[in-house]
């Protein structure tokens, strides 16, 4: 019962900057853990980067550390990825996930979230 679709992929340069949305729409209640999620070619899917409603607390892969910031506007049910100085090894689909199941600690696991966007693609070029 929960969407969620993300926007704002592209091709930006290396040490570029650029922002991803997502937007959060249905009819149950808010999610408890959101979380941002990414695919290379030929590579799994690998966690980037999550914060929790109830206490704003945040983790990040040390890939992306310094780099990029996680935030939410719960005004607009949206959740955003601010990605500075961005790399080639960036390149990958972009996924937004989302978790309502309670639980203590900000899971880094794409198995222990429950809903997913459809993705967006980033492309830094050198």
């Amino acid at each position: 019962q929960v969407q969620l679709v993300e926007s704002g992929g592209g091709l930006v340069q290396a040490g570029g900057s650029l922002r991803l949305s997502c937007a959060v729409s249905g009819r149950t209640v808010s999610t408890n853990i959101m979380g941002w999620f990414r695919q290379a070619p030929g590579k799994e899917r690998e966690f980037v980067a999550a914060i929790s409603r109830s206490d704003d607390s945040t983790s990040y892969a040390d890939s992306v550390k310094g780099r990029f910031t996680i935030s939410t506007d719960n005004a607009k049910n949206t959740m955003y990825l601010h990605m500075n100085s961005l790399k080639p090894e960036d390149t990958a689909v972009y996924y937004c996930a989302a978790r309502w199941t309670v639980v203590t600690w900000i899971p880094t696991s794409s198995q222990l979230y429950e809903y997913w966007g459809q993705g967006t693609q980033v492309t830094v070029s050198s």
